[in-house]
């Protein structure tokens, strides 16, 4: 009796990306008040620029309370004297931003890619009728190399 194929839908590997997305900045993202407490002004600074990044809109209602506990770590960092514990909280800090896709290699973890400014520029006067879309066919981009004597 011959083989039938498997149906593409019930292949184990379908190589599929979970968690791929562009990034956008988006302004209409609400930042969080920080608990009080006096905080670091790097910590402040670094807190601002969590929930300015095109990363803010990808983080859930639950996530928050990881940010507020990666703040805490990044606020006694910044307070600590001794080296070694520097160290040992950078470790940490390391460790935790990674959930939240703060450094590059995160976000590539992650497949995400944050959108480039031009490409946005592009994308949205090509909306609007400005701009035609890229040919397909571009020029060869090895015909600006020349021979070296």
């Amino acid at each position: 009796m011959p083989a039938h194929p498997k149906d593409p839908s019930t292949r184990a590997r379908r190589n599929a990306a979970a968690t791929r997305a562009v990034l956008r900045r988006d302004l209409s993202v609400q930042m969080p008040a920080l608990p009080d407490r006096v905080w670091q002004p790097l910590t402040l600074a670094w807190w601002v620029d969590v929930w300015a990044s095109p990363m803010a809109p990808e983080f859930e209602a639950s996530d928050v309370h990881g940010l507020f506990m990666l703040a805490l770590l990044v606020d006694d960092f910044w307070s600590a004297d001794a080296p070694s514990s520097r160290m040992s909280l950078a470790a940490e800090i390391r460790q935790q931003s990674q959930r939240f896709g703060l450094s590059p290699i995160d976000r590539r973890r992650l497949q995400w890619e944050v959108e480039r400014v031009e490409d946005a520029q592009e994308k949205g006067a090509r909306r609007r009728g400005r701009v035609p879309a890229p040919s397909r066919r571009s020029a060869d981009p090895r015909s600006v190399l020349r021979p070296v004597s």
